[in-house]
């Protein structure tokens, strides 16, 4: 058994997508100073690397993060290798084959391999037709490997909200650059938080 961490670090200082909460870091007591022990202090948003999406991320009174089951989040999935999209495309349905109804879909883009120490606008993202086209198909989770799932500065919103209106989670910045194209076992579990609409996950595959 070989298990793959597929979650960003989250660092002090990080890039966060524009407009989200800046991500802090600090010590909080040191024994140096006196205090018993060591603590920190992390501040960040509920966006912050690797994290996923709940439906009352893009639509007021929908289901939050705790609503969705944890059944969602760990189980067989499948990583499609979409690479040949470079900067500034998308992943369009032709890209992803045959979906099975109820699969778990990650997608690995050229993303990984620009990593997210830096924000860049152009990133590969999801397109609003292929959004339609896994939500049609029921599936139970998608992932891909930026911060964000929908084109920066596009006005077609589907990317997110055709799967979350399904109540289908979006696992957004994972860190696929190890991971081959294949089939695995999926462990994806979210921050238990209250009352929120989103929050960052540790995610691991699994490879037997």
């Amino acid at each position: 058994m070989k298990i793959i961490d597929i979650t960003h670090f989250i660092k002090d200082g990080m890039v966060v997508y524009p407009n989200n909460a800046e991500i802090s870091i600090s010590a909080y007591a040191k024994i140096s100073d006196g205090a018993s022990s060591n603590l920190s202090k992390v501040i960040l948003g509920t966006h912050t690397a690797t994290h996923v999406d709940a439906p009352l991320h893009v639509f007021d009174g929908r289901e939050k993060l705790e609503d969705l089951p944890l059944e969602n989040f760990i189980g067989p999935c499948r990583v499609i290798d979409t690479s040949h999209r470079k900067a500034g495309e998308l992943v369009e349905v032709e890209d992803l084959g045959e979906v099975s109804e109820g699969e778990r879909i990650l997608v690995k883009t050229s993303n990984s391999d620009r990593g997210i120490d830096e924000f860049y606008d152009d990133f590969v993202a999801l397109s609003g037709d292929a959004a339609d086209f896994l939500a049609d198909k029921n599936i139970t989770l998608f992932g891909i490997d930026y911060l964000s799932i929908k084109q920066r500065g596009s006005d077609d919103n589907r990317a997110h909200t055709s799967l979350l209106e399904k109540n289908i989670p979006i696992v957004e910045g994972l860190n696929l650059k190890d991971v081959s194209a294949g089939n695995y076992e999926l462990i994806c579990l979210p921050l238990k938080l209250k009352d929120v609409e989103g929050g960052p996950v540790r995610a691991v595959l699994i490879s037997r």
